[in-house]
């Protein structure tokens, strides 16, 4: 596939929808644009939510995910692929079926599975069919560490147990494993890229307060929209963590809970 007449890069995601607009789809969608990329977008499940946590979700039939997909990339096509929340098992196999049929390129997987409230997003089955076929197919995954420790299957304490659990998880098959170490304590922040038996760590000062909502879909579509724009791996994954850091001290005081992020502070349209 190849971008379009004017050039512009195209990356669709395949998540969530979050009504509060600061994860999911709506954050993928705002993170191509602040990259120049068009997106395009398969929403796999409805969420009432906001700043605070998530009080309903609707799952979409996988048969309309799959429909999604083919019409966006039968007619736009696309340069890279972003998945997010999946849900279920099926709508995963789904997924799985579209990347090989339809030779998706540069698929990212952002194993999403707890939302920053704590409300779970994806079922025991799903993540057993993420292990199984979904990994394999991915240009990257971007596990967080409890999303890693559920990957992996042991606990991360540590910078060596993140670089322990993304060696386990490129055993099922992804090219490269990304392992973010917000959870971990410390002034600082390092992030693990395992890339043909190399690991490649990325650090950067810790950003705090509250505007936290979104960060992990935000970095897996910036890296996304990287891949999408011709970049190799590591330099996608520099520029997401710069470009998450950003957006986190420039946060949008709005809602009570986790807050969101401002995708745009580069351009600086919410000002």
């Amino acid at each position: 596939m190849t971008n379009d007449s004017t050039g512009r890069p195209r990356a669709l995601t395949i998540a969530g929808s979050d009504s509060g607009g600061g994860a999911g789809i709506q954050a993928d969608l705002k993170t191509f644009a602040a990259f120049g990329v068009y997106g395009t977008s398969a929403i796999t499940a409805l969420t009432a939510q906001n700043t605070l946590g998530v009080s309903a979700v609707h799952v979409v039939p996988a048969e309309f995910v799959t429909a999604q997909i083919e019409a966006v990339v039968s007619d736009i096509g696309c340069d890279a692929v972003k998945t997010g929340m999946l849900a279920t098992s099926s709508i995963v196999e789904a997924v799985v079926a579209a990347v090989e049929a339809l030779d998706l390129p540069n698929l990212v997987v952002d194993p999403v599975m707890i939302a920053k409230s704590g409300d779970r997003l994806l079922d025991a089955d799903a993540v057993h069919a993420m292990r199984a076929s979904l990994l394999k197919l991915a240009r990257v995954v971007t596990p967080n560490i409890p999303e890693a420790e559920a990957l992996a299957g042991m606990p991360i304490q540590s910078r060596g147990d993140m670089r322990e659990a993304a060696r386990r998880i490129a055993a099922f098959g992804p090219r490269a494993v990304l392992v973010k170490g917000g959870h971990l304590p410390g002034d600082e922040v390092v992030d693990l890229v395992y890339l043909d038996g190399v690991i490649h760590e990325l650090v950067g000062p810790r950003v705090a307060g509250r505007h936290t909502h979104g960060t992990g879909c935000t970095f897996a579509a910036a890296v996304a929209a990287g891949l999408a724009r011709g970049e190799d791996l590591v330099a996608a994954a520099e520029a997401a963590k710069t470009y998450v850091a950003g957006a986190m001290r420039h946060g949008v005081n709005l809602g009570h809970g986790h807050q969101p992020l401002d995708h745009f502070w580069r351009s600086a349209i919410l000002d």
